[in-house]
C-alpha cells in the first residue's frame, strides 16, 4: 500500500510535533491563499519554525506537496486495489481499465493544481510511489485483458496521459474538458485491448 510518510511510531517526538505543524502550516495556506502562495518560506512562517526544519523534514517543495497528495492518493490506490468493481477487483480487465482512467480523472478535477505543482521536480514527477503503483496496476491489467506487444512501454505511455501538467493545460488552454478526456480514454482503452484476429 502507498506510504508516502514515515511509518507511524518511528519519529521523534519532536520531529512528529514538527511535521504535524508544518502540514497544518501547509493546508492552512492551500485552503485560504492558493497553491501559488504555498512556498517554504511562506510554510516556516505559518508554522512558526525555521525554514530549515521545514527542509530537513520533507527535502523540498515537491515532497512536502506529494505529503500532502498522500491521503487522496492511498484513497485511490485502495479503490483500484480492493475496492467494489468496475474499479476494483471482480469486474472484467478492460472494463476496470475504463473505470481506472475516468477516477484519475475525477481525481485531478478536485486536486489538479497540488498534482500539477508535485510534478515540478523529475523526481517528483516520474519517480513517485503513487505513480509506480498506478503504471503496475494499468500492466497487470493489459495482461489480464490479453494485449500483445511491449506492455511495459505501453503501460507509460497510457499512464503519461495522466500527468497533471497535461490534463490542466488541456483543460485551461485547449478547452478540452475532463469529461471528454475520460471519454477518450475509453476509446483508447477499447482499441488498444482489442486484439485483431489471427493471420491464417
Amino acid at each position: 500500500m502507498l506510504q508516502l510518510g514515515p511509518p507511524a511510531g518511528t519519529e521523534r517526538a519532536d520531529a512528529a510535533r514538527n511535521r504535524a505543524l508544518i502540514l497544518a502550516a501547509a493546508h492552512g495556506i492551500l485552503r485560504n491563499h492558493g497553491i501559488d502562495a504555498l512556498t517554504m518560506d511562506a510554510v516556516a512562517h505559518e508554522a512558526g519554525l525555521g525554514k530549515g526544519t521545514v527542509f530537513r523534514r520533507f527535502g523540498s517543495r515537491s515532497q512536502l506537496l506529494r505529503t500532502l497528495l498522500s491521503n487522496s492518493e492511498a484513497e485511490f490506490q485502495r479503490a483500484f486495489l480492493c475496492g467494489p468493481p468496475p474499479l476494483g477487483p471482480d469486474a472484467p480487465p478492460v472494463e476496470r481499465l475504463i473505470a481506472f482512467g475516468r477516477a484519475r480523472f475525477d481525481l485531478v478535477a478536485t486536486q489538479g493544481p497540488l498534482l500539477r505543482a508535485a510534478e515540478d521536480s523529475p523526481a517528483g514527477r516520474f519517480s513517485s510511489p503513487a505513480r509506480d503503483a498506478m503504471g503496475l496496476h494499468i500492466s497487470v491489467l493489459l495482461r489480464a485483458a490479453h494485449v500483445e506487444g511491449d506492455i511495459a512501454v505501453l503501460a507509460l505511455s497510457l499512464l503519461s496521459l495522466f500527468e497533471a501538467g497535461f490534463v490542466m493545460h488541456s483543460v485551461e488552454s485547449d478547452s478540452v474538458s475532463l469529461d471528454r478526456l475520460a471519454d477518450g480514454w475509453e476509446d483508447l482503452v477499447r482499441r488498444v485491448t482489442v486484439n485483431p484476429p489471427a493471420v491464417p
